[in-house]
């Protein structure tokens, strides 16, 4: 199977070079399945109903969310009703949508996805690695799976890390999110599982993690907080991954971060 991820989505900068590349991955990448994290896709924080169904009628084919999926109240119907897009699993269960989900191909392929949340230097939720060992039993790599993906939206790069390593030759991938910067760490780790610990963001890059840097300095030189961020809006660019897994094993055989445009 080959997944392709677009990390962070931060504002319209964002949104435009995916929607607008969407296509071209498919067809240059033979990408069979598209993921792309929303998280921070309208105006920085959150998503919308409307931008999702965009993605999605773009040709991506599940959206996953982050910390800041409570942002926008109008998205909560949304991930009640759609069965493509998913949240972190790892807090309260009463909340709106669904921490993983199961993407059939037209073949009969079946990929997990899984999103769990980091608890260093972040808010606190549920333990990422109870969350995800309750979705794992009932669905063990290989058997039902041909392949399974888990995205780790967290801050610190030793817990990413450190949930790679704990996850090695049970899923397919594991993909760090949330700090927007992209890492250049792509590797297959010892067990077989595909590893980075930050796809990277799609938007502007000259900014600060997506926005205007006016906000952000004024926080730095003077501890001046009221200041709201503004995004960016540039010329975007993705960052992304391209995972291939061994369809009888659901162990990744390459991992390559992919930008765009080159």
């Amino acid at each position: 199977m080959r997944i392709f991820y677009c990390g962070d989505v931060v504002a319209r900068a964002g949104r435009e070079v995916v929607l607008n590349n969407l296509q071209y991955i498919r067809d240059t990448y033979k990408a069979d399945v598209i993921l792309v994290n929303v998280e921070n896709s309208a105006h920085g924080f959150g998503a919308t109903p409307g931008i999702c169904r965009e993605f999605l009628e773009k040709g991506a084919d599940i959206l996953v969310l982050g910390n800041h999926f409570l942002n926008r109240r109008e998205l909560m119907p949304f991930l009640d009703e759609c069965k493509k897009i998913i949240r972190p699993a790892n807090i309260p269960p009463y909340n709106a949508g669904r921490g993983y989900l199961i993407h059939e191909l037209a073949d009969g392929r079946k990929l997990l996805v899984v999103q769990v949340l980091g608890r260093l230097f972040m808010e606190a939720v549920d333990c990422p690695v109870q969350a995800v060992e309750k979705i794992l039993q009932n669905y063990p790599l290989g058997k039902q799976l041909q392949a399974a993906f888990v995205d780790v939206h967290a801050e610190a790069t030793s817990e990413k890390l450190a949930l790679g390593y704990y996850l090695d030759g049970r899923v397919s991938c594991v993909a760090g999110t949330h700090t927007h910067v992209p890492t250049a760490d792509a590797r297959v780790l010892p067990g077989g599982t595909a590893y980075i610990t930050d796809v990277g963001m799609c938007g502007d890059y000259n900014s600060v993690l997506g926005f205007e840097p006016t906000a952000p300095i004024n926080r730095l030189c003077r501890r001046f907080t009221d200041d709201r961020l503004t995004p960016a809006n540039g010329a975007g660019t993705l960052y992304g991954i391209l995972v291939e897994t061994d369809d009888n094993t659901g162990l990744a055989t390459k991992i390559e971060q992919i930008k765009l445009p080159k």
